[in-house]
């Protein structure tokens, strides 16, 4: 990973303005399409599976004129008059006619009807008209609403207040408030002390803003498609916004600390990709798998915040790994730090004589009590989690809305008027399809609920038109929100089966506050599943980070301490009201529903974020030293300055939305404030390394078989330093094919070597050895398998860092044996059948044509090898039938198709003659292009007369005793081994005085 970005980095920096380019097309394209597309957020809380949605659901196919959103216009007499007055009666009655006109709406019931139940308060000054529409709220286009709204100035040309209600009526826009403004020149504060550069500051937030520009976009563009909730792309903002900012933090700071230790730019941005943008990389795996994990509830409108909000970390990350080492490149060596400024001071904290930094200092003195540290921080944030006892959760409803909207009016107004209940009144839904005493059954079922605890008013049953489904309107006495409404629908549920038993009539419970209570039951439900899935990936990956059983078990413990002291602190100000006043929170209550799961996904997210980017500074520092508590020192050190500024980012990013955020958004972004703070702070820079201090060494053990059974993931950037050193090396071989200094191949069963060879190119390369050793040698040169140590490089990529490129520019194959299952097969199909697998997809069709030419070229020279008296080859010519020298030619010519500059090929079997092999030899190196470099791979060593007319490098392959040999302790630099062993290498043909050190013709 850390190679990837490092070549990812330095191919931006070195292409700013194309990828620059991308991310602009990007944006605008992205935002192009959102603006065509006119999508817009709408709220919808369905919730397949539950007893309320089956209900509605059913409502919707039999009885559509009570399934369907509904409202209500609320009109209140002024002081002194009454509803039942003549000229208030008769505005009221001009207003619902003229509502029931109105395109999308399915009926009107006015308070008037015979049909309106208790629509009429009991002091008669206000009055309830109820609105039905035609389809869901999501159906219920802008337009009917505005006409709505029309009507409004009939009643109240007559003195009357109107206020309408309904779920249709909730403020949907999106859209940032000074505030947030606010939260970013904080964040630009931050950014400005940390790097004291105005121009460094300002990329991170450039980086950013054009991230959540695509963000936006882009789920504005989804919207147009499926219902999207207007906390969506707010969360989505929010989160983007701070892991953006961080993201490019992080990188950033590692460039510029490179700049003050003299690394040059270009090397410098790679270099900071390649391991700051490893942990970034991570970092933001684990937030995009703690979001997608909303997946898991079932919850629709939740699984789009959760997806949306992924997306935006990838977005994060995307930028953060290729835009800004682009800007880097614009910029090239002006970031660098002045000698002598703080920026240079801080970059080289850890040199003798320089001042400690605060973090240095605060480490060092929670290394002194760790005991002390650790009790410290588990005290402070059990007392600040013991309000989250007392978590209420429901969702949000008329009276969560923002004061002066119509929809807070027309609640406050409803349970001034006629009661709380009845703004969350509930729909029992009756299947009536088994009975014949309908009305009588349907007032008996009425009766029995009245009986039933906190209920205030029970309407009059009504059937639908086919006689199979009746209503039961149920008022509670308590708000919708309130436990005892909660305690209500599961009483009625309760009640259903005798109601069933005794009537034939099965009896379920619906309507938005059902939903809402069901809702709230999932949840709940799924926060165990949830947890174990999110938090048992993320410690599987933790684990394949930083090689370690207990770091991952200690982060994700942390985590629980600072959530449910978030939890604790929500519960305290937007339920009980604490501070409510200096935090705006107008009508302190239960808290949303889902937002106790939005943010354990985000805040898991975030908080492994600080884990990967302060624990791998002290993984990096141990893998170098192997001093456990040095390694935390310095690398808390190292990372704690910029952990505190980016913490301090997020909080200000995510508490800008708290003071004038929707309802729905303010108490997750609060919780998300506090959480960062809490995790950051007092959890990963001051209980982690006081817990690190006590494990020690134990800290970073691995069982062994753990080990190996989890891929290396080399976080801190231990592979790409070993890359970076083999590239600089194999810029000085001198352009040779393949060279290699104290190569040993092969296994810890079977090494091979040590091997020192330089071989130019378009050389012929005649190594021997064992079957073991030659297959060994040949997968470890052929990109296959790695080397066990020295240096090797292929074509100008070492090895084993670009083992993936070797393995496209080495074709391989053997060319003396035969195994059982290809002895049939035709050598055109086996042509054939390599170029299709290694050739480019264009020129596939020419395929047919380029078989027919290798096959003329193997006739050539084997009429030249053979004086015209061998066998003739043709493309329906099968291996079985083939003698040796053909068929060892034949597929030689194989692998010779694939066009590569190096190919290997083993003879798995000594010629039965001289001739045969000089003639093999002689074939082989005539069907080769002169600038291709040819190893063949023999059993003995090739007894020929006949000098080919190319370099020549023998290499004869030896293999150690493995009883004596130990792959993880080997040293290849201890051997004093020479390739080109002329006492072991018979061959009278050759004068081993022509070979220099390297097995190379001189």
């Amino acid at each position: 990973m850390a190679t990837l970005l490092y070549r990812l980095g330095r191919f931006s920096y070195r292409r700013a303005w194309v990828v620059i380019g991308v991310w602009l097309v990007l944006v605008v394209g992205v935002l192009g399409a959102s603006a065509a597309l006119g999508g817009k957020t709408q709220e919808s809380f369905a919730i397949p599976g539950t007893e309320s949605q089956m209900a509605l659901d059913r409502l919707d196919a039999v009885f559509p004129s009570v399934a369907g959103a509904s409202a209500q216009a609320i009109v209140v007499a002024p002081t002194g008059g009454a509803i039942r007055d003549a000229a208030v009666t008769a505005a009221i009655k001009k207003m619902d006619v003229r509502i029931a006109k109105i395109p999308g709406v399915d009926s009107v019931i006015s308070p008037f009807s015979q049909y309106a139940g208790n629509a009429i308060s009991g002091d008669g000054r206000y009055a309830r008209t109820q609105i039905q529409f035609i389809g869901a709220s999501t159906d219920v286009k802008p337009a009917t609403i505005t006409a709505l709204r029309a009507t409004a100035s009939i009643a109240e040309d007559a003195g009357l207040t109107v206020a309408f209600g309904g779920q249709v009526f909730q403020n949907n826009t999106v859209g940032l408030t000074v505030t947030e403004v606010f939260g970013l020149l904080f964040a630009a504060a931050v950014l400005f002390i940390t790097f004291g550069s105005l121009v460094a500051a300002g990329m991170p937030l450039l980086s950013a803003i054009i991230g959540v520009a695509i963000v936006v976009g882009g789920i504005s563009a989804i919207s147009a498609f499926t219902t999207v909730s207007s906390s969506a792309p707010l969360l989505a903002v929010m989160i983007g916004l701070a892991v953006g900012i961080d993201y490019s933090l992080f990188i950033l700071s590692r460039h510029r600390n490179q700049l003050a230790a003299g690394v040059e730019p270009e090397e410098s941005a790679a270099t900071a990709v390649g391991t700051a943008g490893s942990a970034v990389v991570f970092a933001g795996v684990t937030v995009i798998i703690a979001l997608l994990g909303l997946l898991v509830v079932g919850i629709p409108f939740l699984s789009v915040m959760g997806v949306g909000a992924a997306f935006a970390v990838l977005i994060a990350i995307g930028v953060a790994t290729t835009l800004l080492p682009a800007l880097l490149g614009l910029l090239k060596g002006r970031l660098a730090p002045k000698p002598g400024s703080r920026a240079w001071k801080r970059a080289m904290v850890h040199d003798e004589g320089s001042r400690p930094t605060m973090g240095l200092r605060w480490v060092t003195g929670v290394m002194k009590r760790p005991v002390l540290a650790t009790i410290g921080v588990i005290v402070v944030l059990g007392v600040l989690a013991i309000p989250a006892l007392s978590l209420d959760l429901n969702l949000p409803d008329g009276g969560s809305q923002p004061k002066g909207s119509t929809q807070r009016q027309a609640y406050e107004l409803i349970k001034k008027g006629f009661g709380p209940g009845y703004n969350g009144p509930l729909i029992v839904a009756v299947d009536i399809t088994q009975t014949t005493a309908i009305q009588s059954d349907l007032e008996k079922i009425g009766a029995e609920l009245k009986t039933l605890k906190d209920v205030e008013y029970v309407a009059q049953g009504f059937p639908d038109i086919t006689l199979d489904t009746a209503i039961i309107q149920v008022v509670p006495s308590s708000a919708p929100d309130a436990p005892e409404t909660k305690v209500l629908v599961q009483s009625i549920r309760d009640l259903a089966p005798s109601i069933e038993k005794k009537y034939g009539t099965p009896v379920t419970v619906t309507g938005t506050t059902a939903i809402g209570i069901d809702i709230s039951n999932r949840l709940t439900s799924a926060l165990i599943p949830f947890g174990a899935i999110v938090v048992g990936l993320s410690i599987v990956l933790l684990m394949m980070v930083f090689r370690s059983v207990l770091v991952p078990f200690k982060a994700a413990l942390g985590f629980l301490l600072s959530v449910t002291a978030s939890f604790g602190v929500i519960v305290a100000i937007f339920q009980w009201g604490w501070l409510g006043n200096v935090l705006n929170v107008e009508n302190p209550g239960p808290i949303l529903s889902f937002m106790p799961i939005i943010l354990m996904a985000v805040l898991f997210g975030l908080a492994m974020d600080y884990e990967v980017f302060l624990v791998s500074g002290m993984r990096e520092e141990f893998v170098h030293s192997g001093d456990a508590k040095q390694a935390v020192r310095r690398g808390f050190a190292n990372g704690a300055r910029v952990v505190t500024a980016a913490a301090l980012i997020m909080f200000f990013v995510f508490f800008a939305f708290v003071p004038e955020g929707s309802g729905t958004i303010k108490p997750i972004a609060l919780g998300l404030a506090v959480g960062v703070a809490f995790d950051a702070f007092l959890v990963r820079m001051t209980l982690v390394p006081a817990i690190m201090t006590l494990l020690g060494r134990a800290a970073w053990w691995m069982p062994r078989w753990l080990q190996r059974a989890l891929p290396n993931m080399d976080i801190e950037g231990e592979n790409l330093r070993e890359h970076r050193e083999a590239i600089l090396w194999t810029h000085g071989q001198q352009g040779a094919a393949l060279s290699a200094e104290g190569l040993l191949a092969g296994s810890a069963e079977s090494p091979v070597g040590p091997l020192d060879f330089s071989i130019p190119s378009g050389a012929l390369v005649l190594a021997s050895g064992e079957t073991t050793a030659r297959r060994l040698v040949a997968a470890t040169l052929g990109g296959r398998l790695d080397p066990l140590s020295g240096r090797v490089q292929v074509m100008g990529h070492p090895l084993p860092s670009e083992s993936a490129r070797v393995a496209r520019l080495v074709a391989m194959a053997d060319v003396g044996g035969l195994e059982r299952e290809e002895s049939r097969v035709m050598l055109g199909e086996l042509l054939d059948e390599r170029m299709r697998l290694s050739q480019p997809w264009h020129r596939i069709g020419s395929r047919r044509h380029r078989v027919e030419r290798w096959i003329m070229r193997i006739n050539a020279e084997l009429a030249v090898v053979s004086a015209g008296r061998g066998v003739i080859v043709t493309a329906q010519s099968t291996l079985q039938e083939l003698p040796q020298r053909e068929r060892a030619i034949a597929l030689a010519t194989v692998a010779l198709s694939e066009g590569t500059p190096v190919v290997m090929l083993d003879l798995l079997d000594s010629f039965a003659s001289p001739t045969d092999e000089e003639a093999f030899l002689a074939a082989v190196c005539h069907l080769t292009p002169a600038t291709t470099t040819l190893l063949l791979f023999t059993p003995a060593t090739i007894r020929t007369g006949v000098a080919p007319e190319r370099d020549l490098v023998v290499l004869p392959l030896a293999t150690f005793d493995t009883a004596t040999f130990d792959a993880t302790t080997f040293d290849a630099t201890t051997f004093d081994s020479t390739v080109f062993d002329t006492a072991a290498f018979d061959a009278p043909a050759f004068d081993s005085t022509a070979f220099d050190s390297k097995g190379a013709l001189k």
